[in-house]
């Protein structure tokens, strides 16, 4: 049977029922009961970029091999795989098995599509971090990559709306910094060196609230994280490396620079403790500058962009053209126009004719 990501087997089966098989890891294993207080395990699974929910009965064949299963072990789901209404991605009539050390090994560096975009959008990252012409905030970028770059590319952009996947962080990132050169144009009034340092550090405290570990998918929990959020670490991190910064030999020859180098780093730390919007939604303080506002605009449409990119893959249909909504976009999904495709030109002969 082919090898597929769970995304690809997910893709597949809203077609209808397929044969395949995917390697994942035990993210969660819980022993439970049905009303009928017959026991099941319910497992769930997680590769590079996706997860899956497997409910394993008491009279299926692998129902031992399963219920002995623990989190972060490594495993082959192989049989027919479908779009269930209810449960989303499920399996039937399967078999399980454990990965060799070699297969555990591929799994973890991801499907190489994924692998190739994602180190096309961090050589997109440092390509635009190069390119900022403020010697101050070039340098604090440069000195939070090369002091926790490792870490980013391991962390996902959230725990489940948006770009929850390894590297999702890296994905969303690039994809703000785009955004943000392509609006600049527009409005002259931006500062896109500014705009460019507030798109990295925005999350950089999703460093210690979003982090996976070298060795699997299984996202855990951070005590940073817990007590402080990514907001308010990522201010923290900011004034952290700024200080560091102050103290190399490059400050030295700062006093003259406008703005002032306090003028930067207060509006920075603005961009980061007000990207969030509202107070509702985590913000300490709204956005009071055309960067900030920018920014705000920016993560929310690449966070809504993948949310619709996801939620078509797991909606449930409702209607011809019509599924149901996927949290947290606001209602039900609307499948979207197709492009226009011009007609093909008619051939020369015709035109003679």
């Amino acid at each position: 049977m082919e090898l597929l990501t769970l995304t690809e087997a997910r893709r597949r089966a809203q077609q209808g029922p397929i044969e395949g098989r995917v390697h994942v890891q035990v993210e969660a294993a819980a022993a439970k009961v049905t009303r009928e207080q017959k026991p099941y395990c319910e497992l769930t699974l997680a590769d590079s970029a996706a997860r899956m929910t497997l409910r394993v009965w008491s009279d299926h064949p692998e129902f031992r091999a399963c219920d002995s299963l623990q989190v972060s072990d490594f495993i082959e789901v192989s049989g027919e795989f479908q779009q269930h209404q209810q449960f989303g991605l499920d399996a039937r009539r399967w078999t399980v098995r454990a990965l060799t050390a070699q297969e555990i090994g591929e799994l973890l560096q991801g499907p190489p599509e994924l692998r190739a975009r994602q180190a096309v959008d961090w050589a997109y990252m440092i390509e635009r971090v190069a390119a900022i012409g403020d010697p101050r905030l070039r340098l604090l970028c440069e000195a939070f990559i090369a002091e926790h770059g490792e870490r980013f590319r391991r962390t996902a952009g959230a725990r489940t709306y948006h770009h929850a996947r390894r590297g999702g962080l890296v994905e969303h990132t690039a994809q703000m910094m785009r955004l943000a050169c392509a609006i600049a144009p527009l409005y002259p009034q931006l500062n896109l060196d500014l705009l460019i340092a507030g798109v990295l550090f925005h999350d950089s405290g999703k460093l210690w609230e979003n982090h996976l570990p070298e060795t699997g998918f299984t996202m855990g929990f951070d005590e940073r994280g817990e007590l402080m959020g990514h907001i308010s670490i990522g201010m923290e991190l900011v004034n952290s490396l700024w200080r560091k910064m102050l103290a190399s030999e490059p400050a030295s020859k700062w006093s003259s620079l406008v703005p002032a180098s306090e003028d930067a780093r207060l509006h920075l730390l603005h961009l980061i403790g007000s990207h969030h919007g509202e107070a509702q939604f985590g913000s300490p303080v709204s956005p009071k500058t055309p960067e900030a506002m920018a920014l705000n605009y920016i993560d929310n449409l690449d966070a809504r962009m993948e949310m619709f990119a996801a939620g078509y893959l797991v909606a449930k249909p409702i209607a011809d053209r019509i599924l149901d909504r996927v949290r947290p976009l606001p209602g039900n999904l609307v499948k979207p126009l197709e492009k226009f495709v011009p007609p093909p030109a008619p051939a020369a002969t015709d035109q003679l004719l």
